[in-house]
């Protein structure tokens, strides 16, 4: 994954290599297009705006096709208990909601996973999809903030 490159440097990135660089983020090809074709932004939040308008415009097909591209369940947690109950937890999430969970995991410990798990599930459809795209945004944003490294980029010696 690229990381800490920049928004200076992403600006002037060729298009092929800025789309590469975004999709890396956010698992859709259309998505980083638009982002990248959007260029150049004057500041990080720029960018961020711009990719959550983006993601919160796309209908649901093309939602869906970004969900398969997510790792189900995953969790640093190392316990074999904990693990299994993860697993089961996140089946009956997926047969439930017919896709996968995803969730904006930094810093969260597996049982707050689990409990978040067990409350998404008294969701209607329509609910769960607009939670979906919300943890689908925090995730484009953890990610495009690695991506670029910090605002006033790194301290070259």
């Amino acid at each position: 994954m690229h990381q800490g490159m920049g928004l200076e440097a992403y600006n002037a990135l060729p298009m092929r290599r800025a789309v590469h660089a975004v999709y890396e983020c956010c698992y859709s090809v259309p998505l980083a297009a638009d982002i990248a074709r959007a260029r150049p932004y004057d500041t990080h939040d720029a960018l961020f705006r711009q990719a959550d308008a983006l993601l919160f415009g796309l209908c649901e097909d093309s939602i869906d096709g970004i969900l398969q591209a997510y790792t189900i369940g995953r969790c640093w947690e190392r316990r074999p208990d904990v693990q299994a109950e993860l697993a089961t937890a996140v089946t009956r999430y997926s047969d439930r909601f017919g896709f996968g969970f995803i969730m904006c995991t930094a810093d969260c410990r597996a049982d707050e996973i689990l409990a978040v798990l067990a409350d998404r599930m008294h969701n209607d459809d329509e609910t769960e999809r607009k939670i979906v795209r919300n943890e689908m945004a925090r995730i484009n944003r953890v990610r495009l903030e690695r991506m670029l490294g910090p605002e006033g980029g790194f301290y070259n010696w």
